[in-house]
């Protein structure tokens, strides 16, 4: 079979294996964002006048099939076609040989695959972000079932302050809230429009529409001039990864506490059957198996982003093949995001605090008592401070 690019000559295996990658797996998720992008460029060289409204119409109909096709598991992307872009173009020429012979004029596979990408991370973003709005729902819940149990507020892991669940609880769902936010701004640098760019130079002679496409696929702005659009590779993937990380990261350090808070020692919590798992060997263990790989995750999220970063360190102006190696890190980043966010929302709802089990020391008050002192005597925070603290003193 013949790829975009070829030119007659026979390809060896190894190349097509080793340059293709794992591009022909992971572009499966770019097929209804590839389908859209096409045909909004199909609609646009109609209306300026470069295919018949007739071929337009084929393309516009075999893309919408097999976008349809392709989400009902009837076919996918095959090592052969080596991407999405390929594997559409070969199969719309198949039923509509005109119409698939015309829809890659004015356009390269370079600025293809980016508006695929920019449309799939502007929905990743907003599912993220919708993700992370639930598990912050879900303590704001725990918060309220548990509105009057105590907890101690712990500095360098001593106890410090007292504080309380819904404190506690409410502490994580804020910040994953502004976690939630800050997806949302990682969008910008994905809501530009690089159709038109062609590979980075735009296209000779053809009077290219930029401004419909754009509008017909919903980009903020044109991405110009067309030499900055390869330039900006990485970037919005980047960005949108941080973010990501930033979130697993909280998420992370709520999975701390909660495997802090369950274990025996502190017994603050329990976590039921369903969360945990067993031991092999010991018969009266449960583990917090999950809360511990949530933690591990975070790992996984920082090597990504340090992955996108490092293969764009450094390249020349202009389109290079190390680009293609950006998408594995920024798949496997929001995948690992969105399977941690439907776990926590699974499982916040069933943590149940013991208060029983909650010791709140009266050293926890030590703070509140120097500024009694400090309302009700009038004595000098300072001297209060060396009062109270003597009276907490280790070797007393």
């Amino acid at each position: 079979m013949s790829r975009l690019w070829d030119k007659g000559d026979p390809l060896d295996q190894r190349i097509l294996s080793f340059t293709a990658g794992e591009d022909h797996i992971l572009d499966n998720r770019l097929v209804p964002y590839d389908v859209r992008a096409s045909i909004a460029h199909a609609e646009m060289l109609a209306r300026r006048g470069l295919i018949p409204t007739d071929i337009r119409d084929r393309i516009v109909e075999g893309l919408q099939s097999l976008a349809a096709e392709h989400a009902a598991g009837e076919w996918a992307v095959s090592l052969e076609e080596e991407d999405v872009h390929t594997a559409l173009e070969r199969r719309l020429t198949e039923r509509a040989p005109e119409a698939g012979s015309s829809l890659h004029l004015g356009r390269s596979r370079n600025d293809q695959v980016l508006a695929a990408i920019r449309l799939y991370i502007k929905d990743a973003c907003q599912s993220l972000h919708d993700g992370a709005v639930r598990v912050a729902d879900e303590l704001d819940a725990l918060g309220e079932r548990e509105s009057a149990t105590p907890l101690p507020g712990y500095t360098h892991l001593q106890p410090a302050m007292p504080s309380s669940v819904p404190l506690w609880a409410g502490g994580f769902a804020a910040e994953i809230r502004d976690d939630a936010l800050g997806l949302l701004d990682a969008r910008r640098r994905a809501d530009k429009n690089p159709l038109g760019s062609a590979a980075g130079y735009g296209v000779p002679l053809l009077p290219l529409d930029r401004e419909q496409t754009r509008e017909a696929l919903g980009f903020a702005v044109t991405h110009d001039p067309v030499t900055a659009v390869q330039l900006s590779r990485g970037k919005a993937e980047a960005q949108i990864v941080f973010e990501t990380h930033l979130l697993i990261s909280d998420l992370g350090r709520l999975a701390s506490d909660l495997i802090l808070f369950c274990t025996q020692e502190f017994s603050f919590v329990a976590l039921p059957a369903s969360m945990t798992t067993g031991s092999s060997i010991m018969p009266q263990k449960r583990n917090p198996d999950v809360f511990e790989l949530i933690r591990g995750r975070c790992a996984t999220s920082l090597a990504c982003l340090t992955e996108i970063l490092a293969v764009t360190s450094k390249l020349t102006s202009g389109y290079h093949r190390d680009l293609q190696l950006i998408k594995s890190p920024l798949f496997r980043a929001l995948d690992l995001a969105s399977d941690v966010l439907a776990v926590l929302a699974a499982a916040v709802p069933q943590v149940r605090f013991v208060p029983e089990n909650i010791r709140m020391g009266q050293s926890l008050y030590a703070t509140e008592e120097a500024y009694r002192m400090v309302l009700d005597e009038g004595v000098p925070f300072r001297e209060a401070y060396r009062r109270v603290g003597r009276r907490f003193r280790p070797d007393r």
